[in-house]
């Protein structure tokens, strides 16, 4: 463990409002879910602090909107060289606030830095368009266009799955198209990105463009959803959460990053061998917890027991254990709470007639990868969201069976499709009802840079950093008349 991130261990952390560490009237402890150890003291805002944190960056707006976009772009890009100087150190913290395996939590920190140079490289295409106006017998003698203006302040409250990353998708395209931000992360997760904060204090940021603060969501974010200085809420986190920022917000602007139980189709005639390395990873990754992890495999019944065989056989092979090891695949869900959960969803499956090929249990406290034959479309770990190691494998006689078995979900957010005929990869994609369609891939892929976003109770809005600078300005129409 490196020293600074040793020395982040049992220390007082504060707001950073405007630029300052602020005191909080009340602290909470944050523990490893792995080891159970104490990490550090969290400040818990009240709504006094939120709505301080609020003034900064309704005072900072002018200044981050009326600079060149060359020089946010300068600020994003001296941010991606420290905190690639600072890569293991931000990879080990994660480690440690949310329990990722080492190996993932350093491919996390990868995709963030990477994420941070899209949106220095994005600050300096934000545009407009000219129109046409002699396009109308009314228009003639009119020039106009378009372009793009910052909206004001951004109230963003991330997860804490991908607690670097998720935040680089508000707080980069934030900063890219000149908005202030007050961020509210995970309760679990507030050291990374009080780590990104300091980091852009020393990349140069104005004070006051990023603010910090850390606290319940019923105190933070409900304040940050009621404060008229606040243009735009983006979230990404549970569908009960999000629906209830959509009712609450009037006409704030909103981008909300819900729920998902993603699923794959395999079809006949697939090499089985040379999927089931994707699979493992879709399925496991990051304990599960993954909007788009892998959680519904339906596979054609003429290679159904293959695929059941090699995915069980490699499942078995993955280490669980100390997330700051190495070689550790599989560690502990982020709560107790969560573990519980998923290990009765498990039984409630077993009850019902599915069976467990492997896992189902827990080891040391961690919930073994675990794969289930014959579930229930109605089963929670079928229909709802079960953000665990966990996944399900049906058989199908057709991919048109495997669409509509898809499509049943109150989720949409990404599905993919193994294939070698063109035709059924065609009807997949025009017919299964998500945000994004894969083919020959599993769900699970995301680069920083496409569009991501779901429909029905996956939220609303796309990330992706030149698709999340869209919602985070307003066009503005500009017109010349020349008749005078």
């Amino acid at each position: 463990m490196t020293n600074n991130v040793q020395e982040s261990l049992q220390l007082k952390k504060y707001l950073l409002i405007d630029g300052k560490k602020v005191e909080a009237d009340k602290y909470t402890n944050l523990y490893s879910p792995y080891s159970g150890e104490k990490i550090a003291e969290i400040a818990m805002a009240n709504e006094t602090l939120v709505k301080e944190a609020i003034s900064a960056a309704d005072k900072a707006f002018p200044k981050i909107a009326g600079m060149p976009a060359f020089e946010r772009a300068a600020i994003l890009e001296r941010f991606v060289a420290l905190l690639t100087e600072r890569s293991d150190e931000a990879a080990r913290i994660l480690a440690l606030e949310c329990a990722k395996p080492l190996t993932f939590a350093k491919a996390e920190v990868s995709r963030t830095i990477e994420t941070y140079k899209f949106a220095a490289e994005e600050a300096k295409r934000i545009h407009g368009e000219t129109i046409p106006f002699d396009a109308s017998p009314g228009g003639v003698g009119r020039i106009g266009y378009t372009v793009r203006k910052p909206i004001g302040v951004i109230g963003a409250i991330t997860p804490f799955n991908f607690p670097l990353n998720l935040v680089a998708h508000k707080v980069g395209p934030a900063i890219a198209s000149g908005n202030s931000i007050v961020l509210k992360p995970a309760s679990q997760t507030p050291l990374s990105a009080i780590f990104i904060a300091e980091l852009f204090q020393e990349a140069g940021l104005p004070d006051g463009v990023l603010n910090v603060v850390t606290g319940s969501g019923s105190v933070v974010g409900e304040a940050l959803i009621h404060d008229n200085r606040v243009q735009m809420i983006t979230f990404t986190g549970s569908p009960a959460v999000g629906i209830g920022i959509r009712n609450k917000a009037g006409l704030k602007k909103t981008t909300l990053e819900l729920g998902s139980n993603a699923a794959v189709i395999v079809d006949k005639n697939v090499e089985i061998d040379r999927i089931i390395e994707r699979c493992v990873m879709g399925a496991f990754s990051n304990q599960g917890q993954v909007c788009i992890s892998l959680q519904r495999i339906y596979a054609h019944e003429d290679i159904y027991d293959e695929l059941v065989e090699k995915l069980t056989a490699a499942t078995k092979q993955l280490k669980i254990g100390d997330p700051l090891d190495l070689n550790t695949y599989i560690s502990a869900l982020i709560s107790k709470n969560e573990t519980e959960r998923a290990v009765s969803w498990i039984k409630e499956a077993r009850q019902q007639g599915a069976i467990v090929l492997t896992g189902g249990e827990t080891q040391e406290g961690i919930l073994q990868p675990t794969i289930l034959t014959n579930v229930h479309p109605t089963l929670k770990v079928s229909c709802q969201e079960v953000f665990a190691p966990i996944v399900i494998v049906n058989k199908v006689s057709s991919v048109d069976e495997a669409i509509g078995h898809v499509n049943n979900s109150r989720y949409g957010l990404q599905a993919g499709i193994y294939t070698e005929n063109v035709n059924q990869a065609l009807t997949a994609a025009n017919q299964l009802e998500v945000g994004a369609v894969l083919i020959n891939d599993i769900p699970t892929f995301r680069v920083d840079h496409m569009p991501y976003g779901g429909v029905k109770e996956s939220g609303t809005g796309r990330e992706g950093i030149k698709y999340a600078i869209e919602e985070m300005t307003e066009m503005k129409l500009i017109v010349w008349n020349q008749n005078l």
